[in-house]
């Protein structure tokens, strides 16, 4: 039986990397369901109707949140649908759905309770439907079944939720090999056809793969029978884990565990749910989308159908979609705009002019939870589909690989967004800095950098070694000259054709790989793209590599590591970036078999949290130390604004960062010196 721990006992002020530990605290305590609540305090409002500002190249593909694992979509729609819990401005776990929440077995089950009377309403906020218990198996049906959602946002339930995995395997059912494919292919294919079958025999299910149709058409019955979740009545949730997960309450703010509604589903289809606009949504979050054109501007409206009745919501938010920073801050010199991210050049010249009307108002932003890597393809293909074998036999060199990683120094990278202080970017792990920390109070990466050898410098780009890169392209050019590449080495890279930002920022990236890697040794090709990364670019794998970022979905560092693994179909970074698991070359592919073996064992290490963390930084200082992944830098930009961001949802994992609720604000633009005693005030 589980006792409540009444809601006036609140969790105050618990840092980011104390939370994990608390967690782990509750998570052994038997018997207890956490209702945890954040310092209330009035919030002071300045901007009633905000407005704000996406670059073309951020636009929204998707309005289901269930499908989407952008941050351009996600950071609109975690305003617009709430999960089970969220966070706040320290980054504690607070009610959202759920009230109340807990463990009584070391993290094998959890149980959340949900509060009444939250309601499912339309875009002009009318109540459609009470959001129950029911509506969270709907949500994960959809997120496992393959022929729904496409593969989409099902790593974390796979891996952590007993027969999701199953669930998944069946809906996906297999491809058998064509007559004409390669070995792999044809290995592939029978391997998943092997599980497949496994999985049928495990449940007496027909062991004849789903049609389209079949799979689209199954509801929750067979569910029920094979995955761990349950609602035992309209307000239950319990959730039966694979194994003991200490930390799974943080993976219930992620929306790949967020509710559907049913009802409308079989209103829209399951196509027409998939494709859903924001006009036919039905939305459970602070906001409703209201309007929303193309390439133009998008408004969130309050909901007057939203549960927490005392939080301080904006009356409208308005997003507008402009080409460039540039354009931005013409816009906020206008008025026209609550907020801006500065460009370099906007940065330079108000930075350097003492009498400028803003150079009082400059304040450094928060780092945002992104970790960025140069990812690199290790298939890739030329535009009319065939493989780029120059590229594809360099890039599988190990010493190739090293002279990138120790030669490029990313200073004149990282002065793009903060020339004020660029080392503050710098970023030599993969998983992001303060996610986690030991018992000793260790932080999670600095033992990664101990591993590496690497000690942060305040001045320079630390990992850089002029004579180590030197070492490493001679070797490279002389083992790959041998294979048959020719130098130099061409070099693909892409940006978004109408962002004057990111070709601004590509030109310095091409002189940078002109300056330090050496021009007889690679060129950059800078291309472009007109509007979808994925479809002109990512699936037909045109690019050499891409720089992206990764933002944890929990609190734990799996969710990094478990990206980039090999031969495992949850490896988000693996399937749809590197595409490893389609490499050749015998070398290149033992040296991730062995980095992947690590990270399963470390996966395995369930009890010891510091044992755990230890074997992931041995796992993530072996990727690095072969320059699988470039770690590259990480966010912290400067910025003009009316809001405080000490107010803000904070946190170093999730989705709930984005969300426009209890903000303070002010009319007028906040000062440097605010900003001072805003910063104080919070670290006390």
């Amino acid at each position: 039986m589980f006792n409540a721990v009444t809601k006036n006992n609140k969790i105050r002020r618990i840092t980011m990397k104390k939370l994990l530990a608390i967690l782990l605290a509750v998570a052994m305590l038997a018997g207890i369901l956490t209702a945890c609540s954040s310092d209330s305090a009035t919030v002071k409002q300045g901007v009633k109707n905000w407005v704000t500002y996406l670059t073309l190249a951020n636009e929204m593909e998707t309005f289901n949140i269930l499908y989407s694992q952008n941050n351009k979509e996600l950071q609109v729609l975690t305003n617009c649908f709430d999960g089970l819990l969220s966070q706040d401005s320290r980054g504690n776990l607070i009610p959202a759905c759920a009230e109340e929440w807990g463990t009584e077995d070391g993290g094998k089950t959890w149980t959340f309770k949900l509060r009444k009377g939250i309601q499912w309403v339309d875009m002009n906020g009318n109540a459609m439907q009470e959001v129950k218990a029911e509506d969270w198996l709907v949500g994960l049906e959809w997120v496992l079944n393959f022929h729904k959602n496409a593969a989409t946002n099902t790593s974390m339930p796979i891996e952590m939720i007993e027969g999701a995995g199953d669930y998944y395997t069946y809906t996906a059912g297999y491809t058998p090999a064509a007559a004409d494919a390669d070995d792999a292919a044809k290995e592939k294919a029978a391997k998943a056809k092997e599980k497949f079958e496994a999985v049928c025999a495990k449940y007496n299910l027909d062991p004849t793969p789903l049609t389209e149709e079949q799979g689209k058409a199954l509801g929750l019955d067979l569910f029920k029978t094979m995955v761990g979740i349950e609602a035992p009545d309209d307000y239950t949730i319990v959730y039966h884990c694979v194994a003991e997960i200490p930390y799974f309450a943080t993976v219930s703010t992620y929306n790949c565990l967020y509710p559907a509604c049913q009802a409308l589903i079989d209103q829209l289809g399951v196509d027409g749910f998939l494709a859903c606009t924001n006009e036919n949504m039905w939305y459970n979050g602070c906001y409703t989308i209201t309007h929303y054109v193309q390439g133009n501007e998008k408004v969130l409206t309050k909901n007057p159908k939203y549960w927490d009745d005392k939080c301080a919501l904006f009356d409208t938010v308005t997003y507008k979609m402009v080409e460039s920073g540039d354009v931005a801050y013409q816009m906020f010199q206008a008025g026209e705009l609550d907020y801006i991210e500065l460009t370099e050049s906007n940065l330079r010249t108000i930075y350097n002019n003492p009498d400028h009307e803003f150079h009082n108002n400059l304040v450094e932003a928060r780092p945002t939870k992104y970790s960025y890597q140069i990812h690199l393809v290790y298939d890739k293909h030329f535009e009319d589909g065939t493989p780029d074998t120059n590229w594809n036999t360099a890039v599988a060199n190990e010493n190739f690989r090293l002279a990138w990683y120790y030669g490029l120094d990313a200073t004149p990278y990282l002065s793009r967004t903060n020339f004020i202080n660029p080392q503050k970017c710098a970023n030599f792990c993969y998983t992001m800095t303060n996610l986690v920390s030991f018992s000793n109070g260790t932080e999670y990466t600095a033992r990664v950098r101990e591993l590496l050898g690497i000690t942060e410098n305040s001045e320079t780009y630390a990992r850089v070694d002029a004579a180590k890169a030197a070492e490493y392209k001679e070797k490279a050019m002389a083992e790959l000259s041998a294979k048959g590449v020719t130098f130099p080495v061409e070099v693909d890279y892409y940006i978004q054709g109408s962002s004057q930002t990111a070709l601004d920022t590509a030109n310095v990236l091409k002189q940078m790989f002109s300056d330090y890697l050496g021009d007889d040794f690679v060129v950059l090709n800078i291309k472009t793209y007109i509007s979808s990364l994925a479809t002109e670019v990512r699936n037909p794998r045109l690019a050499s590599f891409f720089i992206n970022g990764w933002g944890a979905d929990y609190g734990d560092p799996q969710n990094y590591l478990g990206q980039e693994t090999y031969g495992q179909d949850n490896a988000y970074y693996s399937v749809s970036y590197s595409k490893i698991n389609d490499a050749t070359d015998p070398e290149l592919i033992a040296t991730y078999k062995e980095f992947t073996e690590m990270v399963d064992k470390a996966n395995a290490i369930v009890g010891d949290m510091d044992a755990r963390y230890e074997a992931y930084a041995q796992a993530e200082a072996y990727m690095i130390q072969h320059a699988l992944v470039i770690p590259w830098y990480k966010n912290v930009l400067w910025q003009l604004t009316r809001t405080n961001d000490y107010s803000h949802v904070y946190s170093l994992y999730g989705i709930q960062g984005n969300k426009f609720k209890n903000w303070e604000t002010a009319e007028d633009i906040y000062t440097t010196a605010d900003y001072n005693k805003f910063a104080e005030d919070y670290n006390k």
